[in-house]
């Protein structure tokens, strides 16, 4: 019993060891400014909403900051058009918010596989989201 337990510590010790050290290596980069733009509002009198976004991406290696800070105009693009063409269910709700995200990654990804051949980004924040 107590050599099973043992094993089992050593393992969860190993593997925590590891997962630290990935995490380790990760870097951030933050768009200045905030992305503010519109999305149309639900309802028959068309009145728009604005969203405002501050947005950091998370690379895996700290030397990928400079390349995302180079592409980082074709990446703003990229988010303002997501945001701009949400729905008010999109940006209201924490699921939409989520779809969101889950699409300004998905974008990013692509646009950087086709200007680097390397996906580069790991994962998008919404750092401060605040909607009118």
């Amino acid at each position: 019993m107590k050599l099973l337990i043992t094993v089992f510590a050593s393992i969860f010790l190993w593997l925590s060891s590891v997962t630290v050290a990935s995490a380790d290596d990760v870097s951030y980069y933050g768009f200045e400014p905030d992305i503010t733009t519109n999305y149309l509002k639900e309802g028959n009198d068309y009145r728009l909403g604005f969203i405002r976004v501050a947005i950091e991406v998370m690379v895996p290696d700290p030397s990928y900051v400079s390349v995302v800070e180079h592409h980082a105009p074709l990446l703003r693009n990229a988010f303002v058009s997501i945001l701009s063409t949400a729905t008010e269910r999109q940006v209201r709700t924490m699921t939409g918010r989520d779809q969101l995200r889950l699409k300004c990654i998905e974008r990013a990804k692509e646009l950087m596989q086709q200007e680097t051949g390397n996906p580069v980004i790991r994962d998008v924040l919404f750092t401060k989201y605040i909607y009118q």
